[in-house]
């Protein structure tokens, strides 16, 4: 064990992949050097962490930060600040952004773009298309690279793949774990007609449970042809849920805190605030995403921010857009599930660290042990707050969930070994990294 250290984390209780118990954690440069008692050993730096829970550093591996090209919702520095402040240390951002993520050259833009701009550290999906499949195999092992994205219905954006020979064609071609939007197009524009104007309690009328189950029945048999891995993200119906616990063998799942928080009876009170690709449906499903991530069937949490103005969101349905922020709100939301009784803490751990490092392979993090990147969220679970929209860093300034009261809240951010957030203020200047995969290494 060194004799001194950069930083030390002393007294704090340490929820991970071995229990939960109270341990100090030594840090030297960016990786995590010991753990045990440290109290006789020096450091540059001690943090009281005396009361608080410090956990694996939350990733949130669905987040869209409008950059470039619709900056005027959000950007990379915005939503990587409102990522710290909510406790996240790192994000995976999607490519429906304006030019869309599909090349190496659009992948390349946006990491010089978050280069000394974001706060937390990323990695971008880059969109599967008709048009760039050749080049898939390519693109998805560039640094940077989650991995590919896929959009089986349409929402945000112009990267639409809404038949099966062209999610066929882009599962054959790559070779990790390929992300999907999985909402069947056909039925999509078959029930157009039934979304009523100015009444966005219709939105999961329009794009009912049958859609999303008849494309993720679709993409899971085209996934078994191609022996390829696909993960489906925010699951939002109980038909799904049943589906796909038995198709675990090629199919991971994402549940977001807005499926798992609030159902259609919410219409009412948020109006298009409240609109969703795929929607905030009934009750019932939102049950019955509990049921999965209470079985296991959801491996990851993921915020799907999604961020648009309140002029925006403003319009009369169905000319307003689908999407809310999430990715500052992801884990005081959750914590007040944990502490509810609804949620294990070592479950939101395993949903939102080691969940996110096991299915996209992130290297060096995703755990707290030895050698690993020195990522943290230190929470307190007691503290009693309100979330407000005046604490929202998004440009947007605003969440669904302003006026909710939570008990649970981040309280520090440390990425790297170094504290970027602490009691509510970003305390280092913006140094996210790219993260690292170990199928693109």
């Amino acid at each position: 064990m060194s004799a001194h250290f950069d930083l030390i984390l002393e007294g704090g209780t340490v929820v991970n992949q071995d229990g939960v118990g109270a341990r100090d954690i030594g840090v030297n440069g960016e990786k995590i050097a010991a753990m045990g008692s440290l109290s006789q050993v020096a450091a540059g730096e001690r943090v009281d962490c005396r009361g608080l829970h410090i956990l694996p550093g939350v990733i949130d591996s669905q987040v869209h930060f409008r950059e470039p090209g619709l900056t005027h919702k959000e950007d990379l520095e915005t939503g990587s600040a409102a990522a710290v402040l909510g406790g996240v240390t790192a994000v995976f951002e999607m490519p429906n952004t304006d030019p869309p993520t599909v090349s190496a050259a659009a992948l390349e833009d946006k990491l010089e773009r978050a280069t000394g701009r974001m706060h937390c550290d990323f990695a971008f999906w880059v969109g599967g298309t008709h048009d760039n499949v050749d080049d898939l195999p390519e693109l998805e092992r560039l640094p940077g690279a989650a991995g590919i994205k896929v959009f089986m219905g349409s929402s945000t954006g112009k990267l639409l793949v809404g038949d099966d020979a062209g999610v066929l064609a882009i599962l054959k071609k790559i070779r990790r774990r390929a992300a999907f939007h999985s909402e069947d197009e056909e039925r999509l524009e078959e029930r157009k007609a039934l979304r009523v104007a100015g009444d966005p309690s219709s939105h999961p009328v329009w794009r009912d449970e049958i859609a999303a189950l008849k494309s993720t029945q679709r993409l899971v048999a085209l996934a078994r042809e191609a022996r390829a891995r696909i993960h489906v993200l925010h699951i939002s119906t109980a038909e799904e849920i049943e589906f796909l616990e038995a198709a675990k063998n090629v199919a991971s799942c994402e549940a977001t805190p807005h499926h798992l928080t609030l159902d259609a009876d919410d219409y009412a009170r948020l109006g298009t605030k409240l609109q969703m690709n795929p929607p905030v449906r009934e009750r019932r499903h939102r049950e019955a995403i509990w049921r999965g991530v209470e079985q296991g069937i959801v491996d990851v949490l993921g915020s799907d921010h999604a961020p648009h103005t309140l002029q925006e969101k403003a319009k009369s349905y169905p000319e307003s857009p689908s999407g809310m922020t999430g990715v500052q709100t992801l884990v005081p939301v959750m914590l007040d599930h944990v502490a509810s009784g609804r949620l294990t803490l070592q479950r939101f751990v395993d949903l939102t660290s080691a969940g996110p490092q096991r299915l996209f392979g992130l290297t060096n993090k995703g755990r707290i042990a030895a050698g690993y990147d020195a990522d943290f969220t230190i929470v307190d679970l007691k503290r009693r707050a309100t979330i407000s929209d005046s604490w929202i860093a998004s440009r947007c300034a605003w969440t669904p969930y302003d006026g909710q009261s939570v008990v649970g809240w981040p309280v520090g951010t440390v990425i790297r070994g170094a504290r970027v957030m602490w009691e509510g203020d970003i305390l280092a200047p913006s140094r996210g990294k790219p993260v690292r995969f170990s199928e693109a290494l």
